[in-house]
C-alpha cells in the first residue's frame, strides 16, 4: 500500500487510513490510487466483512490537494472518480470515522460512506462555491438524499460548515463520539454490522442503493435475484440452524 494509506485489520473489518497529516490528509493522485487499492482489497478479502475509512493526525480529509492539483494531476481514479471512491464505492458496507475536518472533497469521501462516526468536535462543509467551484465529487449528488433538500441547499450555496452536533441533530452523522475517540465508536458500530451474513449485509447494502428513484412498483422484481441469491446460500442455512440451535452462527462468506 502507498506510504499514504495504510489498512490494519480488527476482526472483521478492515480498517484504512489516510496518512498525510502533513496537509490535514488532503488527497493527491497516488493517494487516490493507494484508496482505491484498498477499497479493492475491501472487497476482495474473504475474512474482512466491513470497512471503517479515516484519517491520521486528528482530521479527516481537508479535500482535494490544491497544489498537487495546480501542479497538473487531478487525484481521480478511472471508474472510481475523486479519491477513487466517489464514483464507486465498495460494495462491502463502509463507515466513515470522522475526527476534525471533512471538508469540500473530504465531505464527499464521507457521503460516498454508508454511514458516518463523528467526533463531537467535527465539521463537515462544501465549501467549493466560495472558491467558485462546485462539489462535483458527490457532494451535491449524495447530501440531498442524505438531509432534507432545504439543508442541503442551504450548506451548499453557503458553503458553511457543519458542527457534527447539527450533522447529528438531522441524522446525517449516525453516531456521535467524544473527541479523540471516532475509530473506537466506528469500530463498534462495525463489529454490530460484521455479527450479521457477510452475504445479507453486503446484498442489502446493494438493495437500498440500488433502488433509489426506481418506482415501487419495479423494485420488487428488481431486487428478487439479488435476494435469491443469498436465500440459497450456506451463510442462509446456516443462520437458521444457529437460531433453531440458540447458538452464534458461523459464517463463511458462502
Amino acid at each position: 500500500m502507498n506510504s499514504t494509506v495504510t489498512t490494519e485489520q480488527h476482526g472483521r473489518t478492515l480498517v484504512i487510513t489516510i496518512d498525510r497529516p502533513e496537509v490535514r490528509n488532503a488527497i493527491d493522485f497516488p493517494t487516490a490510487e493507494a484508496l482505491a487499492a484498498a477499497l479493492d482489497e475491501l472487497d476482495r478479502r474473504a475474512d474482512v466483512f466491513v470497512g471503517v475509512i479515516t484519517g491520521t493526525g486528528g482530521t479527516f480529509c481537508a479535500g482535494m490537494d490544491l497544489k498537487a492539483f495546480l501542479a497538473g494531476r487531478k487525484p481521480s481514479v478511472d471508474g472510481r472518480g475523486f479519491a477513487g471512491i466517489v464514483r464507486r464505492p465498495p460494495d462491502k458496507p463502509l463507515i466513515a470515522a470522522v475526527e476534525g475536518y471533512a471538508l469540500g472533497g473530504g465531505f464527499e469521501i464521507a457521503l460516498a460512506s454508508d454511514l458516518i462516526v463523528a467526533a463531537d468536535d467535527a465539521v463537515f462543509g462544501l465549501p467549493e462555491v466560495a472558491r467558485g467551484l462546485v462539489a462535483s465529487g458527490g457532494g451535491l449528488l449524495r447530501l440531498q438524499h442524505r438531509v432534507p433538500l432545504s439543508l442541503a441547499l442551504e450548506w451548499t450555496l453557503t458553503g458553511k460548515r457543519i458542527p457534527a452536533a447539527l450533522a447529528h441533530e438531522v441524522h446525517l452523522v449516525n453516531r456521535l463520539a467524544p473527541s479523540g475517540t471516532a475509530l473506537d465508536a466506528a469500530l463498534e458500530l462495525a463489529t454490530e454490522i460484521a455479527s450479521n451474513g457477510p452475504l445479507a449485509t453486503r446484498a442489502s447494502k446493494q438493495v437500498i442503493h440500488g433502488s433509489t428513484g426506481r418506482p415501487l412498483s419495479e423494485t420488487f422484481a428488481w431486487q428478487q435475484p439479488i435476494a435469491d441469491v443469498v436465500r440459497s446460500s450456506a451463510d442462509a442455512r446456516e443462520g437458521a440452524r444457529a437460531f433453531v440451535e440458540r447458538r452464534t452462527p458461523h459464517w463463511t462468506g458462502t
